[in-house]
């Protein structure tokens, strides 16, 4: 069967490895519509960079979640463009920053970059060289571990908690939410893991806003609190909370996926290891092209607002593309033999995985921060990574998220 009559969203096999469905795309031409959702796969940068600035044409309405996404027919004489803001409540995380359009995005991402200030940034990057040796001390003498679980998901959670001053009380709490198996986005019987992370977060930072803004304190927490828009108009509590609980969901989850890939390919090159350990310098290109080849998120989604062609391709008002990242990042036109992992790869940085244009990842400096610092210090402190049980490792059953289940592995300690 031809690859490409499988179905992306829900195929098993193609869950587990995509890769043989981005070779096929690359061969079948940039823009392919997929028989069963009737999604078109955008497979080149050149026309996800087009639909990712083309805001007239294009709604990121169905971002999050593609063809899972329920969005009303307009009325007769309405556009779709009108419809979706009409009816927004009744869009499935349609009032989340990643759903939202020129100029209502413009408008509330302008708060994300009074969040993250120079200072706070530092003041955070300071945690984590702390957390990255603290939670290697958990584990550096025993000799193995399951490193997702023991490394990846508690670094990535406590930095994204601490960056937004969660109460250290609830650390734990948060925790068991997010993570696991199931991921959060994409999953293949439809069912929407990330309606649920928000339903549990909401709560806590609602309270948070409230109480801070009622009596302020020196803290971060009061500093999202008292945020305010350009116009110094003040958001609504629910603005902050769900700019909030996005950034926090989010930037966990990806990341430590992306921590996961990473520490799996230096496991499996022991020779690579080595020349980052020699060379720190290196490790950031390193991230860069992990970055490309285990791209943490496979793709993302935007409805077309009225007919549009892409590549040739005529585009009906109404349909979904898939801006298949993961496809993107592995385009031969782009990366010479892009199946290759080549952590000297002097385009790595052109990868895309972090989006473009207005829906670019605002987390995307601190991710690689992240993953800067933690494979500095995981190289200094260990060494001879091996997998417990190369056979053995699955990936989530989700269409969006790319990324293992957990990672057993074998190390020594070098100090």
């Amino acid at each position: 069967m031809n690859v490409l009559e499988r179905d992306f969203f829900t195929d098993p096999e193609i869950l587990q490895d995509p890769i043989p469905y981005y070779r096929a795309l690359h061969e079948r031409g940039p823009v392919v519509r997929e028989p069963h959702k009737g999604v078109f796969m955008l497979s080149r940068a050149d026309e996800i960079l087009e639909v990712y600035t083309d805001h007239e044409r294009f709604s990121a309405i169905v971002g999050p979640l593609g063809p899972l996404t329920y969005v009303p027919e307009p009325a007769e004489g309405e556009s779709w463009r009108e419809v979706i803001e009409r009816r927004r409540n009744e869009i499935p995380m349609g009032d989340q920053i990643t759903s939202l359009d020129p100029p209502k995005h413009t408008r509330h991402r302008t708060l994300i970059g009074k969040l993250f200030t120079p200072r706070r940034i530092k003041e955070n990057e300071e945690f984590m060289w702390t957390l990255a040796d603290g939670l290697i001390d958990e584990f550096a003498d025993r000799g193995e571990v399951e490193f997702a679980a023991a490394y990846a998901r508690p670094f990535t959670l406590l930095v994204i908690a601490d960056l937004l001053g969660v109460p250290a009380e609830d650390h734990e709490t948060f925790r068991g939410w997010l993570g696991g198996e199931k991921g959060t986005v994409g999953d293949p019987e439809g069912r929407h893991f990330g309606d649920q992370v928000f339903a549990n977060l909401h709560p806590y930072f609602s309270r948070y806003i409230e109480e801070r803004r009622a009596s302020p304190r020196d803290d971060v927490m009061s500093r999202l609190a008292s945020v305010r828009f350009s116009d110094g108009e003040l958001p609504e509590v629910m603005d902050v909370v769900r700019l909030a609980t996005i950034i926090f969901a989010a930037g966990q989850e990806t990341t430590a996926r992306l921590l996961t890939a990473a520490m799996r390919i230096l496991a499996e090159q022991p020779a690579l290891a080595e020349e980052l350990r020699s060379d720190p310098q290196a490790v950031p290109n390193f991230v860069e092209e992990c970055l490309r080849l285990e791209s943490p998120i496979k793709g993302s989604f935007r409805l077309a607002l009225r007919d549009a062609t892409l590549a040739g391709v005529h585009i009906p008002a109404g349909s979904i593309v898939m801006a298949v990242i993961g496809a993107a990042n592995r385009d031969p036109q782009v990366f010479p033999d892009p199946e290759h992992f080549d952590a000297k790869r002097t385009s790595a940085r052109h990868n895309i995985a972090f989006g473009h244009g207005e829906h670019f990842c605002p987390g995307a400096s601190l991710a690689r921060t992240e993953a800067r610092i933690s494979f500095e210090r995981l190289l200094a402190r260990l060494g001879d990574f091996r997998l417990v049980d190369p056979g053995a490792l699955s990936y989530i059953q989700t269409f969006i998220i790319r990324g293992l289940n957990d990672l057993p592995m074998r190390f020594r300690r070098r100090s």
